[in-house]
């Protein structure tokens, strides 16, 4: 007797969830270089989507952003807090 292999269906895929419109904005532009800083700041920067002098980046206001912006404070400056 020849045994039957069963699928099993896959379940959907779970879509993201909506960004909230009324959520808060931060606009943050980067002002200073990271050459010679640590590598934790220079990390932050790209975390925060800045690896330019004079690039800005508009990101949601949440306390993980806050503290990024906080350790790298003098290599940015908070454009719009809208």
């Amino acid at each position: 007797m020849a045994e039957t292999k069963k699928t099993a269906k896959k379940a959907p895929a779970k879509k993201a969830p909506a960004k909230k419109t009324g959520a808060k904005t931060v606009t943050v532009r980067q002002i200073g270089s990271p050459i010679g800083r640590e590598a934790s700041q220079r990390a932050t920067l790209v975390g925060l989507g800045l690896n330019k002098i004079g690039r800005t980046k508009t990101l949601e206001d949440t306390p993980s952003v806050q503290g990024m912006i906080r350790k790298v404070r003098h290599l940015v400056e908070v454009v719009d807090a809208a």
